[in-house]
């Protein structure tokens, strides 16, 4: 497999970002109803989340972005694959830039999300504490991760 390289996004971009989140969503958090799903997405869009964190992406080689990440400081933010993408590697290479390159040392996951939650345990994180709602008050539990 080739590997994959980062790049930039674009703000130009955020609208793509979105889909890709909202189908990221759709594919993994089977625990969310599709009025948690639609609510978030305003969320996002309205609170323009993705112009508070350092966005990066993977991209394929005709230019579609097939992942991306949002990072604050030390904090990985948000993390989302394109369906289409998950298992062939551009989760792990946001993953090791995050960590390498980043620095980051600490990431909120959703308990219920079974497949991130594994997925962030073999990249070295440990529960480091647990909320009942998520930021917004809802009852989906949070885990706090950070890095051992």
């Amino acid at each position: 497999m080739t590997p994959y390289n980062i790049s930039p996004v674009n703000p130009n971009e955020h609208d793509s970002l979105l889909d890709i989140w909202e189908l990221s969503v759709r594919a993994t958090h089977h625990f969310l109803e599709e009025e948690n799903i639609l609510f978030f997405k305003q969320t996002i869009h309205e609170h323009k989340y993705f112009e508070l964190v350092e966005l990066v992406c993977v991209r394929n080689q005709n230019n579609r972005i097939l992942g991306f990440m949002g990072t604050d400081a030390d904090s990985l933010e948000m993390l989302f694959v394109h369906p289409d993408a998950i298992g062939k590697g551009v989760g792990k290479t946001l993953m090791n830039y995050a960590l390498n390159t980043l620095k980051v040392r600490k990431v909120d996951v959703n308990e219920q999300n079974q497949q991130a939650y594994l997925f962030y345990l073999h990249h070295g994180f440990r529960v480091a504490n647990r909320s009942e709602t998520d930021g917004t008050g809802k009852p989906f539990p949070i885990l706090h991760l950070v890095l051992e």
